[in-house]
């Protein structure tokens, strides 16, 4: 058995061999053995008794990443091809391969693999070991393996020019690139960690980045969170109350009423990673980004793989998931109502139910509460529904919406969507009272305490308050960017602008951390309907709701008129000054409005600009777009495609977010089409619409909905926290007692 032990200089100097030597350094030169320690420890610490192991096709560049790694570790580096196979084998690779076949290969190669033993090395791994899952196990008990990630295209002009033309398990009428694209889903099983690696990455370069990774593998406590009424930076928290990603998915909502935001701020990619993603899929996409974004002991990489195929899977019709469809001149829409409940909601709330559950403790059982002003509802209400039978026995959801808030379409989908552990609730008020009513139940102690101590029970947000929420919009804008430089549009690095109707700043804030992260957003443009607090606010710096009452509008969605997300943004503009962010939500609250300074105000304006739509325009809009194109806007994107018209300079492409389908407007949109309204349910309001064969079709998941018996059956409630409350505890009493 081949056994290769950690070499440790330290260890040589302090024990017998060298005393003298040590103690004359110690004592003579004090600074520069001080120096020499600390630099064995930092490597000492970051390799330990591990194995670093690297993964990867031939032609990735293991062997020499390999080599540096080792170098600056100052650690062995084995090479399983030179070091383990040839030595065993007594013969070249290329050889063993020739005479065994391809089977044989893996299984003899394989067998290598098992009797082979390292502590504390750099180990570079052939291209096939990943397929023998025994050795694969057998390496991977006592190392990190790190997956270089080199796009296809790349590696197959890297072997074309090593004069490669065959590699492990081709044969006859399978392509190089058919086989490379089989093996992807063996390095995907195995990996910790995924270094992304570009055209033209220098070794030296993609070392460095090894290095890193595995540093904050190590290193869970570098990525904490702070809320954005905290005067405290993530690194000065008291002991024992810094927050991790998996605390802010549970506790939603800071203690002292703020939202969470990441300490460190958000991950950044070269334009060399962002370019290695432009022939990814969506959802290879979705996981390298919120691989950055969730530290893996959260969230290892294997439990995220598994928890996006199962949310971007079956359940949305397009493959292409958040597909961007030419509109006209320099417009283009970026369809997110493909998914179960066709809004852009889904794009979360298909994958934070699997994320809730994972990070959840057992012992206890978890209420999640909802406020939607439209869309929100039903997706969260189907997300929860669909996860396992052992989780629905823990985990249930309540969705409170505005009673007569909403559309009838809107309406009749979150009475479907529930289920056994999902339940919506009408109230007879608004959004902002829903909302509000959320925010004060998480901030009782008294209640929240009481409803741990008499039934087990604690509460959950899944409002876009919550870090989670936010995480798979960003995914969104920045696939929409890599797929006009894919479509060839435009080169990568050339500027967009994205027009997304706003009501709560969720949306609209995930495309501006997009932006943070190196997508080349130049400027983000808030639509607004007649509720039109935020463009007043970004065009004047001045938030006031003096005398503002809300106006129900064709896109209830975006009837809002206190913007939660919106905190979150003036945080990072404020450079983390929570307790300027904590006065201006004080006098919110308290006075009805709050103005920015002259210097925050010019910072917003560089990221935003701002425009609002009437209900006349915005019915104009869909019948235009619908009389030259064949396509029908949903009421949402209509208002987004109005002021997209009045705004954008088309000096660059400009996509507009269409956050979700048409069907679920079937009266405005009869109105807007000039079909006589008729006063139907809304099943059949979406068969007249069929009639019509529109673009894109009638959406399938809202027919499968209200075709459903039984969607009349709901709770009302008052505009009454007391009564909200109660009804909080009927359900807990009924679900989990």
């Amino acid at each position: 058995m081949f056994h290769i032990l950690q070499y440790r200089p330290l260890r040589l100097i302090t024990q017998n061999i060298l005393p003298n030597m040590c103690l004359k350094l110690m004592l003579s030169r004090p600074a520069l053995f001080a120096q020499i320690c600390k630099s064995w420890l930092s490597s000492h610490s970051l390799v330990g008794n591990k194995n670093i192991i690297l993964m990867g096709p031939p032609g990735a560049g293991k062997t020499t990443v390999g080599r540096i790694v080792g170098q600056k570790l100052d650690c062995p580096v084995i090479d399983i091809d030179d070091d383990v196979l040839e030595t065993t084998w007594n013969t070249s690779v290329s050889e063993k391969l020739q005479d065994v076949g391809n089977e044989r290969f893996l299984e003899e190669e394989g067998k290598a693999l098992l009797k082979f033993s390292a502590s504390g090395s750099v180990i570079s791994l052939t291209g096939s070991n990943p397929m023998h899952a025994a050795g694969m196990q057998h390496i991977k008990k006592n190392g990190i393996v790190v997956y270089l990630d080199v796009p296809t295209t790349v590696i197959m002009s890297r072997l074309k020019s090593m004069k490669v033309d065959r590699i492990v398990g081709q044969s006859p009428g399978i392509s190089l690139k058919d086989i490379l694209q089989f093996r992807k889903q063996f390095y995907r099983r195995w990996y910790d960690i995924r270094v992304l690696c570009g055209v033209d990455v220098a070794a030296e370069v993609v070392a460095e980045k090894v290095l890193c990774a595995v540093k904050r593998y190590q290193n869970s406590e570098l990525e904490t969170f702070i809320s954005t009424r905290s005067s405290r930076s993530g690194r000065s928290m008291e002991k024992g109350s810094c927050k991790y990603f998996s605390d802010v998915v549970i506790e939603g909502l800071a203690p002292d009423g703020g939202l969470f935001v990441p300490g460190g701020g958000l991950p950044k990619f070269t334009a060399g990673e962002w370019q290695s993603l432009i022939e990814a899929t969506y959802v290879e996409r979705a996981q390298v980004i919120l691989e950055r974004c969730i530290h893996p002991a959260d969230i290892p990489a294997s439990k995220l793989a598994e928890i996006i195929g199962t949310a971007y899977g079956e359940n949305f019709t397009c493959s292409k998931v958040a597909p961007v469809r030419h509109l006209a001149g320099n417009q283009f829409l970026l369809e997110l109502f493909h998914g179960p409940t066709a809004s852009f909601k889904d794009f979360a709330l298909q994958i934070v139910p699997h994320i809730f559950a994972y990070c959840i403790p057992r012992s206890c059982n978890y209420l999640v509460l909802v406020a939607t002003s439209g869309d929100t509802g039903s997706a969260v209400l189907d997300g929860f529904s669909r996860l396992h039978d052992t989780d629905k026995q823990r985990i249930a959801v309540i969705n409170f919406f505005p009673e007569d808030g909403v559309s009838p379409i809107q309406k009749s989908q979150m009475i479907g969507c529930q289920k056994e552990n999902a339940w919506s609730v009408g109230v007879k008020s608004d959004f902002d009272f829903c909302q509000t009513a959320i925010k004060q139940i998480f901030t009782n102690s008294d209640y929240t305490g009481f409803l741990t101590v008499e039934y087990g029970t604690a509460l959950a947000a899944a409002n876009s308050i919550n870090w989670a929420r936010l995480l798979p919009q960003i995914v969104y804008h920045a696939s929409a960017y890599l797929d006009l430089v894919h479509q060839g549009i435009i080169p990568f690095g050339s500027p967009i602008d994205v027009c997304i109707p706003t009501g709560n700043f969720g949306n609209i804030l995930a495309a501006l951390y997009a932006k943070m992260m190196g997508i080349p957003i130049r400027k983000c443009i808030c639509a607004s309907n007649e509720n039109n607090v935020l463009t007043d606010f970004i065009r004047t710096g001045v938030y006031d709701l003096r005398g503002r009452k809300l106006i129900p509008t064709f896109s209830p969605a975006v009837d809002i008129l206190k913007s939660s997300n919106l905190e979150r943004y003036l945080h990072l503009i404020a450079n983390e000054n929570g307790q300027l962010v904590t006065q201006f939500y004080n006098q919110l609250e308290n006075q009805g409005h709050f103005q920015l300074q002259d210097d925050l105000l010019q910072k917003l304006q560089q990221d935003l600009v701002a425009g609002w739509c009437s209900e006349e325009d915005c019915l104009a809009a869909i019948h235009s777009v619908y009389t030259t194109t064949g396509y029908i806007l949903d009421t949402h994107t209509a208002v987004a495609k109005v002021v997209a018209d009045r705004l954008q300079d088309r000096t660059c492409p400009i996509i507009i977010s269409s956050t979700a389908h048409y069907s679920k407007f079937a009266p405005a949109i009869l109105r807007a089409l000039r079909i006589a309204e008729i006063k139907q349910n809304p099943l059949s309001q979406l068969h007249l619409l069929s009639s019509y064969s529109p673009l894109p079709p009638v959406h399938w998941g809202l027919l499968e909905t209200l075709k459903k018996k039984g969607n009349e059956d709901h709770q009302v409630c008052a505009a009454d926290m007391s009564m909200l409350m109660s009804h909080i505890e009927t359900l807990i009493q009924n679900h989990f007692m």
